[in-house]
């Protein structure tokens, strides 16, 4: 049986259409390349060939899977020259999405006719690359270069509206099939190929100004960088350049930050799809109820909103009703300032909330998640309200962050319907959605909690019941490591530095003061009746929060801060304080290098990410890296803390984390992996 033809053609008269069929995505992949190549002898005595593709996109990318392999031919680079070349004009039917190989092959096309709203981008750096097939010496030289370091250099995406405004799209029309029968009904006149224009004049301090912001922004991630870099051979000629960037891209593809990058993209999609789920279909979510209108509450109820549920928030009274109802319509208006929603789209949000002061209001809910005082008490309260207005079949959610959902949800009737949504703070800004299931929990509701998850475009990971879940647990093990390291001669500005050197948006302590520190001191207070006597405990934090030094809101903590500003200030009080411990608890204290501290967090991290593997509450180690990914800052450049342990080496992590261990006596647990190495 012969291979179906990735690339087909077809005469209309005297007009050849070319079309690509490679779903999902139509990649670039050897056999479209072939396949174009093919084409491109095949249109040979059409007046103009019109290249589309089948399904939902143009070609929207490369294929990935081959990047690890050596490069087979015909290279993408002399497909598009040969395209770009070809004695028969072509013309690019676009739409859906224009990314990567997709918008290079576009812009070798003698005309570009797209689909109203459809995305043009050159996402290469979002997976640790630069184009490979003349992106970035042809861009500048279509738009100019302030758009093209704009697009190249962040991965950014925009719209065939306003590609047109910057020349690189000659129409934009809807039904674009039919728009470019008419085109070719009267061809103009062939322009001259892109890569043979000059690139415009533009600002002489243009590439350094970008490099600074670039650098400042890519907090040590160097794709941003070599784009830049790249950009600027199109002021060479075209024959110069190309095979520049064509050299760089392929050695790119070998480097620690692609090899992350692209770990990051593959688990985004890896950790939705748990072997709980498999087969399982998830039930249509409409209608929500959310019980708690502070910061939480109302970040969630603007998400769902955003996402097209109805929602009915739920307060104590009216006054509070009042105010979350305030509070949420000013999130949606920030939207709307920020260009993320449109003022029609905000007042049909708007149209679908009700704020009211009575559980009853929930009857019709399907799914109710409460996120009131994380007090067990409190919350199973909330339940046992829901629980006497809803469906028995309704889905109860708790936010948790730390409690048992089994202790939340006791004497709940139908226990099947009950599981974990931990959404992180601001609900409506984060990615991560820890859906956390309980030994009762049926596949059914787990299954609707990643629909959810995606509806509200959420990176969805499950996780079981562990003090803290995946992403908790393992920032306490951060803490309690970092905190040893004071008490053993680092000062919390070292701590902070070294982790955002490493990548890091910011350090420990400086995320627990705008955190606040009120909120581990209640969870160590709480463990405290369980903590091991043996094991190590540092005080530090505690006599903190006991001088009311509870961070920038209190306008002190770790650091201080001056009246309107939220730059941390080291503090001599706190040094003071933290030597004084060190000499109280018979320390001599020592000296640690960025190095060592970021060494020593980063081992600590991996362990208990193998513990909570191991343990079997996340499935793997894809979603332990996206936890840290998208709740906690970890840089996706490096790919999380497992894929970077894969990299240093996991012998190297091993042998850092029994250090870390032998210092401090009976406070930690090695995990298995470790123990192996």
């Amino acid at each position: 049986m012969s291979q179906r033809s990735l690339v087909t053609v077809e005469f209309k008269g005297d007009v050849a259409w070319v079309t690509i069929d490679n779903p999902p995505v139509n990649a670039t992949s050897v056999g479209v390349r072939q396949g174009l190549v093919n084409a491109t002898t095949a249109i040979k005595g059409a007046r103009v060939a019109v290249l589309r593709c089948a399904g939902r996109t143009f070609v929207a990318g490369g294929d990935m899977s081959e990047f690890d392999r050596p490069p087979v031919e015909p290279h993408l680079p002399d497909v598009i020259q040969m395209i770009e070349d070809s004695e028969v004009p072509f013309v690019a039917c676009m739409h859906g999405n224009v990314l990567g190989g997709g918008f290079e092959i576009a812009m070798a096309c003698a005309w570009r006719i797209a689909a109203p709203g459809m995305g043009f981008g050159l996402p290469e750096v979002n997976v640790g690359l630069i184009p490979g097939a003349g992106g970035t010496q042809r861009l500048p030289r279509l738009v100019g270069m302030d758009l093209a370091i704009d697009l190249a250099c962040s991965g950014k995406i925009l719209k065939a509206e306003v590609m047109q405004q910057h020349g690189a799209v000659d129409l934009v029309a809807d039904p674009v099939e039919d728009a470019v029968e008419r085109f070719v009904s009267d061809l103009p006149e062939r322009p001259m190929p892109v890569s043979q224009r000059p690139v415009a004049d533009f600002a002489p301090d243009l590439m350094e100004a970008s490099r600074s912001k670039l650098e400042k922004r890519a907090r040590g991630q160097q794709s941003p960088l070599e784009n830049l870099t790249a950009l600027g051979w199109a002021t060479e000629p075209f024959s110069v350049g190309q095979p520049k960037e064509r050299a760089l891209h392929m050695a790119l593809r070998q480097s620690a930050e692609s090899r992350a990058l692209r770990h990051a993209f593959f688990a985004e999609r890896a950790v939705s799809k748990p072997a709980m789920i498999k087969d399982v279909a998830a039930r249509e979510i409409h209608r929500i109820a959310v019980v708690g209108g502070g910061l939480m509450g109302a970040g969630i109820a603007t998400a769902a909103l955003s996402s097209g549920l109805s929602v009915t928030l739920i307060e104590r009274d009216t006054e509070a009703a009042t105010a979350a109802h305030e509070r949420v319509n000013g999130l949606l208006n920030g939207a709307v300032k920020r260009g993320k929603m449109t003022e029609a789209q905000f007042q049909k949000a708007l149209s679908r909330l009700r704020v009211v002061d009575s559980y009853a209001e929930a009857a019709d809910a399907q799914l109710a998640i409460e996120a009131v005082f994380e007090d067990i008490s409190v919350k199973q309260q909330v339940f046992a309200e829901l629980a006497q207005h809803m469906s028995t079949e309704a889905i109860l959610a708790t936010n948790t962050s730390y409690l048992d959902p089994v202790e939340i949800f006791a004497g709940i009737e139908n226990p099947a319907r009950c599981i974990g949504l931990h959404f992180f703070s601001p609900a409506h800004v984060m990615k991560l959605l820890e859906i956390v299931h309980t030994p009762q929990t049926a596949p059914e509701v787990v299954a609707t909690g990643f629909a959810l998850g995606k509806k509200l475009r959420k990176i969805s990971v499950l996780s079981g019941i562990c003090d803290g879940f995946i992403g908790n647990r393992m920032l306490a093990a951060y803490r309690r490591a970092a905190d040893y390291l004071l008490a053993d001669g680092a000062l919390p500005y070292q701590v902070d530095e070294a982790m955002r050197g490493f990548g890091m948006p910011m350090g420990p302590y400086e995320l627990q003061d705008l955190t606040g520190l009120q909120i581990a001191w209640a969870n160590r207070k709480r463990n405290a009746a369980t903590r091991d006597p043996n094991e190590r405990y540092v005080t530090i934090a505690d006599q903190l929060c006991e001088m009311e030094r509870l961070g920038q809101r209190s306008g002190k903590g770790w650091y201080r801060y001056e009246a309107g500003d939220r730059k941390p200030i080291r503090d001599p009080e706190v040094e003071v304080l933290i030597e004084t411990y060190s000499a109280t608890e018979g320390i001599a204290r020592r000296s640690f290098s960025a190095q060592d501290i970021s060494s020593r967090l980063l081992a600590v991290l991996a362990n208990e990410g193998d513990l909570i593997i191991e343990e079997g509450i996340a499935e793997n180690a894809e979603a332990v890296d996206m936890v840290q990914i998208h709740g906690y800052g970890f840089p996706r450049w490096r790919g999380g803390p497992m894929n970077y342990r894969k990299e240093i080496g996991s012998c190297t992590s091993a042998a850092t984390m029994r250090v870390v261990a032998e210092e401090s006596p009976a406070s930690w647990v090695i995990a298995s992996q470790a123990k192996r190495q």
